[in-house]
């Protein structure tokens, strides 16, 4: 297996790029709920909509302090070697014995204080909102093989009358490890909640994107809030 590969100018080039990329393609991303400490490690389990969300789930680690890393599949690490630098680890699906070195590098990672491990239990890109949701085992064995406790993670990219998309992401409350029924339940939860979501009112800004066209001109007009985000 391909294990992460953080630290050094590597790593903080790769961070620039992609703080930059996220700031001119989304409006902002905006967290509903509050950031948990990962004092104990924390295993953070994310619905999977887009090839968006390992560089989203990056930026939420950062804002929340965590020394993040991401399970993501082998085949595509090897094509994106450079999201290593960023904490991503891999995993070849359907190979029992990378599978197993996979979890346990990612239990070792657990230990470790601060850290939290993204993953994507559903394995594959799926629809925003599609029920139920269909989450491989791995998540579970995870949660027990290192007694990390949990938070659901879910993940929207929405229009809200802006040329650019937001990104809203709600966390769950943390629990301990539980059967695989559990984690469903619990993302289900977070998914629905966001699909309910028409504005942004109450959700906290982790990231603020680049000014629009709107913005730019009211900026030039002198109009209030010319030029935020």
């Amino acid at each position: 297996m391909r294990k992460a590969n953080k630290g050094g100018l590597g790593t903080f080039v790769v961070e620039a790029y992609l703080r930059r990329k996220i700031r001119h393609a989304f409006r902002g991303v905006w967290l509903s709920g509050t950031l948990p400490k990962a004092d104990r490690g924390l295993l953070v389990y994310a619905n999977h909509t887009s090839w968006w969300d390992g560089f989203v789930v990056h930026a939420l680690g950062r804002a929340a302090g965590w020394d993040a890393y991401a399970l993501m599949e082998e085949k595509n690490l090897e094509r994106y070697r450079f999201l290593g630098r960023i904490g991503a680890f891999g995993v070849r699906p359907g190979e029992a014995r990378s599978s197993l070195a996979s979890l346990r590098y990612a239990a070792s990672l657990l230990r470790r204080p601060r850290a939290a491990v993204f993953v994507f239990p559903e394995g594959e890109i799926r629809p925003f909102g599609e029920r139920p949701l269909r989450l491989l085992r791995g998540v579970e064995v995870l949660a027990r093989m290192a007694q990390a406790p949990c938070c659901a993670l879910g993940i929207r990219y929405a229009f809200f009358e802006h040329e650019r998309p937001d990104v809203l992401l709600e966390l769950g409350p943390v629990h301990p490890p539980g059967p695989l029924s559990t984690f469903a339940g619990q993302l289900e939860a977070q998914v629905a909640s966001l699909s309910r979501r028409t504005r942004l009112d109450g959700l906290q800004q982790l990231l603020a994107g680049a000014p629009g066209v709107a913005e730019r001109w009211d900026a030039v007009r002198g109009l209030p809030g010319g030029g935020t985000a």
